[in-house]
């Protein structure tokens, strides 16, 4: 037996499919000119690696030095990236004229997203 769907229904279901197809289209957008978060994470981990793990560790901590567990660190993007800007207490330096302010927010992107709550 055939069921009746109504405009209301119909029109309902058309829009859903619609709003799909868009989110879709944006998450692939995203996907291809690196703006996803996970590739800003991926990104942020090959600076860390390349630029802070020596100190910091591949981790995110290093035991036995001055350097701070990054796990722990507060949320406080600002704070992070005046610190790694202008480096912090004469023991860590400054990296602004190192790391481009895209490069800072990938590895703020990463270190945030393993820090423990």
């Amino acid at each position: 037996m055939l069921k009746v769907i109504s405009h209301k229904t119909a029109a309902m279901i058309a829009a859903v499919a619609v709003l799909s197809v868009a989110h879709a289209a944006t998450v692939r957008a995203d996907d291809t000119t690196g703006n996803s978060m996970q590739a800003q994470i991926d990104h942020g981990k090959s600076t860390y690696a390349s630029k802070c793990s020596h100190c910091h560790g591949p981790n995110l901590m290093n035991s036995g030095t001055v350097t701070p567990d990054l796990r722990a660190i507060p949320d406080d993007k600002t704070r992070f990236v005046t610190t790694v800007k202008n480096g912090k207490n004469n023991k860590m330096p400054p990296w602004a004229d190192i790391l481009s302010d895209d490069e800072i927010g990938n590895l703020w992107a990463f270190v945030s997203s393993r820090r423990k709550p």
